[in-house]
């Protein structure tokens, strides 16, 4: 067993609800505490002095400076595993282009697709292992990966396979999403409706048989799929065994209709929903993810995570890490900059970051510190959980653990 403190406050995340507005009176606090680990699993927290006088002949790392201790971040959606950069595209959007004249000139995501598919398995794996470190060393211990730059049976399965080989190679867990209704290829013979169909009848029995994933997406919008074709696919995919989840309600509405319609994990994008579909969300299961690094990358409105929260939706907040939109992937920066211009609360955005985003990805309990979950866990170099959004994402965490073992230090 390994001890580890003392901390000068461990927030463990436990006890809140997975609904609604949170005050940072809520966040449950532990001052002077430590954090007790078995075979890479917590088996207890509580005032590090008492821990040592209970466990005399454990193991201890002595943490010899302020620090904060929080539960590891989860990141449930991203878009990591791809190659080539869009920086073409984004010189034309700052410059005032529009997307029709981005794509008209070869670029958005089809350029993506273009340059994934050319890759080879090596290649995207390791781009998808650095792009994953990366994220750990911020502290982000799970990350969520969809496919969606391959749009054809072999560069879909090349990408998932990918996804499954870099999982063996960095320590942060990947949780793998089928993306291949992104778009309508351009070299696909047929409607969106016929392609929809053969994701099911051809794509997902294999991606099944494989094992390579066990969640879709469908990008509903009105230069991607019709509300109307994206829930008969989603509904054929559950019956598949598969989860479901939605790019919804980016640029228009009818994607977040559909996700509380069909029961799906979740709902992201949501920078045009209104208050119908808010109400909708909240009244629903589905969770709410916001992610700010689009809106950055596109100079667009925020989701409107505030009035999501008040309604009563759950509410998560992602980085959309991707080589288009949102090419940051700074996930604590863009967490707290938004919550600046979205006034949420300190809890309200930690909750976003960690168990809220679990339930996202059906990891539940995760994104909290509790007896018997695993020890994945990150420090801050502060005495006040506070200063984590305080300086605006540029405080990093000094020390990641990921199952108990020190990535970081």
């Amino acid at each position: 067993m390994l001890l580890i403190g003392p901390f000068s406050q461990v927030l463990p995340m436990s006890g809140l609800p997975l609904k609604g507005p949170l005050r940072d009176e809520q966040l449950p606090l532990l001052e002077k505490a430590g954090i007790l680990i078995d075979g890479g699993v917590i088996s207890a927290i509580d005032k590090f002095a008492d821990l040592r006088r209970q466990y005399p002949q454990c193991e201890v790392h002595f943490i010899d400076e302020p620090m904060v201790l929080l539960p590891g971040f989860i990141d449930c959606h991203t878009h990591i595993c791809f190659d080539g950069s869009r920086n073409r595209d984004y010189a034309m959007r700052i410059a005032g282009k529009s997307y029709l004249d981005i794509a008209r000139a070869g670029g958005g995501i089809w350029d993506s697709v273009t340059k994934t598919r050319s890759a080879d398995d090596i290649t995207l794996a390791e781009n998808t292992v650095a792009r994953a470190n990366r994220h750990l060393l911020e502290g982000v211990t799970t990350i969520e990966v969809k496919s969606g730059y391959g749009l054809d049976v072999v560069n879909e399965i090349k990408m998932l396979q990918a996804i499954q080989s870099a999982s063996l190679h960095t320590p942060a867990t990947l949780i793998p999403t089928c993306l291949a209704a992104h778009m309508l290829p351009k070299d696909f013979k047929g409607t969106e409706v016929d392609y929809l169909h053969w994701i099911i009848e051809e794509l997902l029995p294999v991606i099944k048989a494989e094992q390579l994933a066990t969640r879709v997406d469908v990008f509903i919008e009105e230069t991607a799929f019709t509300p109307q074709t994206a829930r008969v696919f989603l509904e054929k995919a559950m019956r598949l065994g598969f989860a479901a989840t939605v790019h919804a309600d980016q640029f228009s509405t009818g994607g977040s209709a559909v996700a509380a319609a069909v029961g799906a994990l979740s709902a992201d994008h949501l920078e045009a929903s209104t208050e119908k579909e808010i109400i909708m969300l909240a009244q629903s299961r589905t969770t709410a993810v916001v992610l700010p690094g689009a809106s950055l990358g596109l100079g667009m409105p925020y989701a409107p995570a505030r009035k999501l929260l008040d309604a009563g939706a759950s509410l998560a907040i992602a980085s959309d890490w991707n080589p288009g939109s949102a090419p940051m992937g700074d996930l604590l920066l863009q967490a707290a900059v938004m919550g600046a211009a979205q006034k949420l609360s300190t809890a309200e955005t930690l909750a976003a970051l960690t168990f809220r985003a679990a339930r996202a990805l059906q990891l539940q309990p995760g994104g909290q510190l509790l007896p018997q979950s695993a020890a994945d866990m990150q420090a801050y170099a502060c005495a006040d959980y506070r200063d984590l959004l305080y300086f605006q994402g540029k405080l990093k965490p000094s020390r990641v653990w990921k199952a108990g073992t020190l990535i970081q230090q």
